[in-house]
């Protein structure tokens, strides 16, 4: 039904771009490394005969028509953009996987209804340009177009003279019609173990867990470390220590699928013979349900707020960013169940705990999201890998949910 071993060689040859000594890649959005990759996937596109073109944010189409024209597209895909020394798989497997489907319907000359659309969203893994999802927020509406143009990276670049640097700065007119998209599936690594430790070789994704991202700030008293008594510190590092940890036991006890990582902490004056006077450290909860979700992010508040109150401290909780748990169409996961079950391919419907594009993508439009496993549960890093039976299994999957959905 699809031919694995020629997405295999056009995964390796777009591997190339950005390579890492270690196997991985390094392909920031809006790089060089990024205008070669997104040369390559057009041309591709093109040699197919589809229509490409691409958007003000540079988000790149390449649409199949139907037997009808006028009626909404099914869209498919995902980005080609990398972390940092990340892995081959990450995103453009769902980029890739996109285009294998869209060639196998056109060499089993297969008729679709309606216009199927290949896409390629710009700056999903935010590390250069944050936020993350840049594109796929922006051509929703979720970021406005002079907010999306004004991000500048660790250098001072600016994206929309980046986008213009690359050559990729295209139309507003060749937008997605956010009043006028069917559905959207991205297919995607899993990035984590749940599929591997499950023996399941697809998964249903039926959301996309809801996080809260915070920065704790707990002051106590700064003084010289030497001639300050111990019992008369107001040492604010203690304390975070005491909060950290109880956040770790706090998630440790949930069994709802509730996560939460402490990742940066600062100290001051932060000099070895100083008390810390202040501390802080971010927090990132994900919860995976709508109905828990706000419970969670005040219980874990509640809990940081009490032991500060206990050491005789005071702290700021302040919200960085949060987003609510998404939930995706029953619809397209039911066709996603179906289409495993037709082709014995042993499944398991869960939550994603990390963002995608999919996550903007159903605020327009009936969305899921396919996953195939990740060895070890490794992602973001060099030793990400995939099987390809695995690979062959989730794209088989695409293809019989997208032939359903394109003809309904």
């Amino acid at each position: 039904m699809i031919n694995v071993n020629r997405l295999k060689e056009r995964m390796l040859q777009m591997a190339e771009i950005g390579k890492t000594t270690n196997d991985g890649v390094t392909r920031l959005a809006l790089s060089n490394e990024d205008k070669q990759a997104r040369d390559l996937f057009m041309q591709w596109m093109e040699n197919l005969g589809l229509h490409v073109r691409y958007d003000d944010f540079g988000n790149i189409y390449g649409r199949l028509e139907g037997n009808d024209s006028d009626a909404p597209p099914l869209m498919i895909g995902s980005h080609l953009d990398s972390v940092p020394k990340g892995g081959r798989f990450d995103g453009v497997l769902g980029v890739l996987g996109a285009l294998e489907v869209v060639e196998s319907i056109l060499e089993n000359n297969i008729q679709n209804e309606r216009p199927i659309e290949i896409v390629s969203f710009t700056n999903e893994e935010g590390a250069r340009f944050t936020p993350q999802m840049l594109g796929s927020g922006a051509v929703t509406n979720l970021f406005s177009k002079d907010y999306t143009y004004s991000r500048t990276d660790k250098d001072g670049f600016i994206l929309k003279e980046e986008l213009q640097k690359i050559g990729y700065l295209g139309s507003q007119d060749n937008r997605l019609d956010q009043e006028n998209v069917a559905a959207f599936i991205e297919m995607h690594i899993e990035q984590g173990p749940v599929l591997e430790t499950n023996h399941k070789t697809v998964g249903i994704v039926e959301g996309i867990a809801g996080f809260s991202w915070m920065e704790v700030v707990i002051s106590g008293e700064a003084n010289h470390s030497g001639t300050t008594p111990m019992e008369l510190r107001r040492d604010s590092l203690v304390t975070a220590s005491s909060a950290i940890k109880a956040i770790h036991e706090w998630a440790r006890s949930k069994k709802d699928g509730t996560v939460a990582t402490v990742g940066e902490i600062n100290t001051e004056p932060g000099i070895m013979n100083a008390i810390p006077g202040t501390t802080s450290f971010t927090l990132d909860v994900r919860h995976p349900y709508k109905d828990g979700f706000t419970s969670c992010i005040n219980e874990i508040r509640e809990s940081i707020e009490d032991i500060v109150d206990e050491d005789s401290l005071t702290c700021n909780i302040n919200e960085i960013k949060t987003h609510p748990p998404v939930t995706f169409a029953e619809n397209i996961t039911s066709t996603l169940e179906e289409a495993s079950k037709k082709h014995d391919i042993p499944y398991h419907r869960m939550t994603s705990g990390a963002g995608h594009d999919a996550m903007y993508m159903n605020t327009i439009a009936d969305t899921a999201m396919v996953f195939v496993p990740s060895i070890s549960g490794k992602s973001h890093c060099e030793e990400e890998n995939t099987h390809w039976e695995d690979i062959e299994k989730g794209v088989t999957v695409l293809y019989e949910s997208v032939l359903r959905k394109s003809r309904e």
